[in-house]
């Protein structure tokens, strides 16, 4: 039976905080963790006193990715399941921050790129590591890394596997700050949304897509990048190379 407490959700002063809690598996995402975090931002939304998200990971880490044993066996629906939380986290119409507490890897990254600004603690690490895995990107890295960083830093982290420290992360436009405590810095910036009419912060919020790039909503990209990467990723799970280096993974 999967666990109830793998998402925790509080309100304060109008901000929802959103804690992915599986610290002894250093907040791996799987089926049912993802489906708990869209749930909560669903909340989030649902609740008309809520008017920015926080998304951090208990204990040392922020995410350390997908779930590596439900990816060994994963085909595109269970990929799409695995993306699911992080996409509802992307498709908020609340301001949301991601306070980036240590390692974001894989997926965790993703979790992290898909918040609207990400402020990142001392230790925090954001590393695709696709490539180092054998596995080809997938839930839209490739496009939110170009929106992130620019080309020449996204191909340096996808074909080239460079990794950002938190003060690497700020110098190329990963993350806002670094704060020693990253959660309460992101509710301190989070209560100028929390202040201002509801309606207006959605309003605004709303624009900023439809403005981004002119003629489509910055959602709709990220799913079209999603699908783009679907096939490929999928493919690649099937590879003798990924099943060699997930057994080398699971051995360390």
């Amino acid at each position: 039976m999967a666990r109830s407490d793998l998402v925790l959700y509080r309100v304060d002063n109008h901000v929802a905080l959103i804690t992915i809690n599986d610290p002894d598996r250093r907040n791996a995402v799987s089926d049912a963790m993802s489906a708990q975090l869209r749930a909560a931002v669903q909340r989030a939304e649902a609740d008309q006193q809520v008017h920015a998200v926080v998304v951090t990971g208990a204990g040392k880490a922020f995410c350390a990715g997908a779930d590596l044993g439900a990816l060994g066996e994963a085909a595109e629906s269970a990929l799409l399941r695995l993306y699911d939380g992080f996409m509802a986290v992307g498709n908020c119409t609340l301001p949301t921050i991601a306070a980036v507490n240590g390692v974001a890897v894989g997926a965790g990254l993703n979790l992290a790129m898909a918040a609207d600004v990400r402020i990142a603690g001392p230790t925090a690490v954001f590393d695709a590591r696709f490539q180092k895995l054998g596995l080809h990107p997938g839930g839209g890295a490739t496009w939110m890394l170009h929106r992130a960083v620019g080309p020449q830093v996204a191909r340096a982290a996808l074909l080239f596997g460079m990794s950002f420290d938190a003060h690497a992360a700020v110098a190329h436009g990963l993350a806002l700050s670094v704060a020693d405590d990253p959660v309460a810095a992101a509710l301190e910036l989070a209560a100028g949304p929390a202040a201002a009419p509801r309606e207006i912060v959605l309003a605004t919020k709303a624009t900023m897509r439809a403005t981004a790039s002119p003629g489509s909503i910055d959602t709709e990209q990220h799913e079209l990048a999603k699908r783009a990467e679907l096939g490929p990723q999928a493919a690649s799970i099937m590879s003798p190379e990924f099943a060699f280096r997930l057994a080398a993974a699971r051995r360390k």
